[in-house]
């Protein structure tokens, strides 16, 4: 695309959420994007055959008001899939075994005693400036909340999320007003990329894939956007969506204040493994996942809430650092299968932002050093990893630099 309106940097649901809008409005949108596919986090690894499963983010509620307004616009509203019974059975696995659970089951777990003797207290007490670990400790005891809580809230963002605030920017947790003409949960045929892949058929829109950014500088009428093979790309208007430490590292030079600001975000590496087998080879009953108290992997997620005939897959989000052969070893002993009953390997690397106490100041801070620039910045190191999160921030960058345009116009 020559003379673009609009440069968007990073393909991935924030990128796309924000270039969705602008082609709506009429602009003419180029994204460079570094990796050789578009989704970022979302990551559907998909088959010849049609099967697939999710590498990335798994799930979406009728809570998703962004979400559900573009699945609305792209026609894929009429086509999302109700997860199965499978979504609410998961296990906690503890000193090599599995106790399978149900929500309901979860409070059976608990030291009741432990709860009665803080629930008084704590159920009064503020979220403000307190962690997930400070809060649900106060709220339900600390046993209670090592033991039973911690390896879920882990299991969400694949990492320890102790640390993360309680409520607020960064926080796992959020009060969002639902679509009950939807389900509760639901996915789309080919996994949750096909939204992404929607967004992407926009006739505004084109992507490149393997363009990396290497530094963008202000220009008369707007910013040249400088790539690692020696292009340099000029547009009236730029959008950062690649990672925080991608965003970081291309404002550098001309965005000092702003690259530092990005800079003070802590972070946490993922390593994610998926693999499908045939149905009849794994002896596990049909869950959603599967949750360490202590082990090597954070979380498996399985498809099995959207179950197939002949197949069944479970994506492994490991802690860094563990070998590919470690990995494998883990996968077959928990599956109870051999590595030739394994269809496939498909992995990601990711470094994801790891939200602390001061998460908000830091948004805050990063907010007062983009006023003035004109570039709109976004990504899950704002209010949150949630995929919803990363849309609302999109939507709001836009509005914030169009607000004589509404959002969602033809």
């Amino acid at each position: 695309m020559s003379n673009p309106d609009v440069i968007v940097i990073g393909a991935g649901i924030s990128g796309l959420t924000y270039a969705w809008k602008a082609a709506r409005a009429g602009r003419r949108v180029l994204i460079l994007e570094r990796r050789n596919r578009i989704g970022g986090c979302i990551y559907s690894y998909r088959f010849e055959d049609g099967y697939w499963f999710e590498l990335g983010a798994h799930t979406i509620y009728n809570s998703y008001s962004e979400l559900l307004r573009i699945a609305e616009e792209t026609g894929l509203a009429d086509r999302l899939v109700q997860r199965g019974p499978a979504r609410a059975h998961f296990g906690l696995l503890k000193d090599g075994a599995i106790d399978w659970l149900t929500p309901p089951k979860i409070l059976l777990r608990l030291n009741w005693f432990e709860t009665v003797l803080h629930a008084p207290v704590g159920f009064f007490r503020s979220k403000h400036n307190r962690t997930l670990e400070q809060h649900y400790s106060g709220f339900l005891g600390p046993r209670n909340f090592r033991r039973m809580l911690s390896p879920f809230f882990a299991a969400v963002p694949s990492q320890r999320a102790d640390a993360f605030p309680a409520e607020g920017p960064g926080s796992l947790f959020k009060k969002r007003m639902r679509r009950k003409e939807f389900p509760r949960s639901f996915g789309f045929p080919g996994g949750l990329q096909a939204v992404c892949d929607a967004i992407a058929l926009h006739p505004n829109i084109e992507i490149r894939t393997g363009s990396t950014v290497s530094n963008l500088s202000p220009a008369s009428s707007g910013f040249e956007v400088h790539v690692d093979q020696g292009e340099s790309i000029h547009a009236p208007s730029v959008a950062v969506a690649a990672t925080h430490l991608a965003a970081a590292s291309m404002l550098r030079q001309n965005y000092p204040a702003l690259s530092d600001a990005i800079g003070r975000l802590e972070t946490a590496s993922l390593e994610s493994l998926g693999t499908r087998i045939p149905r009849g080879k794994c002896s596990l009953p049909e869950c959603a996942f599967i949750v360490p108290v202590d082990d090597i992997f954070f979380s498996a997620v399985s498809r099995d809430p959207f179950p197939d005939p002949g197949w069944r897959a479970f994506a492994f989000h490991f802690r860094p650092g563990i070998t590919q052969e470690q990995k494998l070893d883990r996968i077959c002993s928990l599956l109870g299968v051999s590595s030739t009953d394994l269809d496939i390997l498909a992995g990601q690397n990711l470094a994801l932002p790891a939200p602390r106490i001061n998460h908000a100041a830091i948004v805050a801070d990063i907010d007062r050093n983009l006023e003035n620039t004109g570039l709109a910045l976004m990504g899950n190191y704002f209010m949150g990893l949630a995929i919803e999160d990363c849309m609302a921030r999109a939507d709001s960058e836009w509005q914030r630099l169009h607000p004589s345009m509404p959002s969602g116009v033809n």
